[in-house]
């Protein structure tokens, strides 16, 4: 027997196009047991345990492994779903991102009210002790003196 009788219609041996497809699988499945799971030809043929050449011999499977790749893309089910939690995380980031700044906006805001609040406050002890024993100026602008204020 030749070693050419041995080879199947895919080009290889029977235990290698065996191998290559159920590396095929396990890719496409997203449980690579020897590779990181990357959709690439250099992982299905380290998935498979053979070499560049052997695979490449396989143009049948190679075949079937583009076609599921046009038809799936080069990402796992794995990395689908992690793009798709980066996306929605970049998106809250985002939201996030927007609320923290209007949220120092508003803070600038008030910090900025407070001081000329605060500057009013110490003019307006100022001007009082000033007039200790004198008028005292009423909040609309009236002077009325120390003993007959509505307060006292």
């Amino acid at each position: 027997m030749t070693a050419h009788s041995r080879m199947t219609c895919d080009g290889v041996a029977p235990d290698t196009a065996k191998a290559l497809r159920a590396a095929m699988q396990r890719l496409f499945a997203g449980r690579p047991q020897r590779t990181d799971g990357r959709l690439t030809k250099e992982n299905l043929w380290r998935e498979a345990q053979v070499s560049r050449a052997t695979m490449n011999r396989a143009q049948p499977i190679l075949t079937e492994w583009d076609a599921r790749i046009a038809e799936q893309g080069k990402t796992t089910a794995g990395e689908a779903r992690r793009d798709e939690e980066i996306s929605k995380l970049r998106k809250k980031l985002a939201d996030k991102t927007r609320t923290c700044a209007l949220l120092e906006k508003q803070l600038k805001a008030a910090a900025t009210a407070i001081a000329a609040l605060h500057h009013d406050n110490c003019a307006l002890r100022d001007e009082i002790g000033r007039q200790q024993g004198t008028n005292i100026v009423a909040l609309d602008g009236r002077r009325t003196r120390p003993d007959s204020h509505p307060l006292a």
